[in-house]
């Protein structure tokens, strides 16, 4: 079954931007399907693999960071081609 999610990390801090930044590098290297805007990030592939590369990335962040918030959305569907018709 393919997904699709959509991840904000948000690190409650100053320096915000580094771990957001590893974040996504993280994902970038997955092999799966990654796209960015200014506000998220998007993930798309198999339900398994995903959610195991998300369950050790989030631990990760977490781990790493002492207050970060992570805001997560899923789509049972690949929807990476997914383009506007209006």
């Amino acid at each position: 079954m393919n997904i699709s999610v959509e991840l904000t990390l948000t690190p409650l801090q100053d320096d915000f931007e580094t771990p957001i930044i590893n974040f996504i590098k993280k994902l970038r290297v997955s092999g799966y399907t990654v796209l960015e805007n200014p506000l998220s990030t998007q993930i798309f592939g198999d339900y398994d693999g995903i959610m195991k590369l998300l369950t050790s990335e989030i631990k990760v962040a977490f781990e790493n960071e002492k207050n970060i918030l992570l805001t997560m959305k899923i789509v049972k569907s690949d929807r990476s081609n997914y383009e506007p018709v209006f």
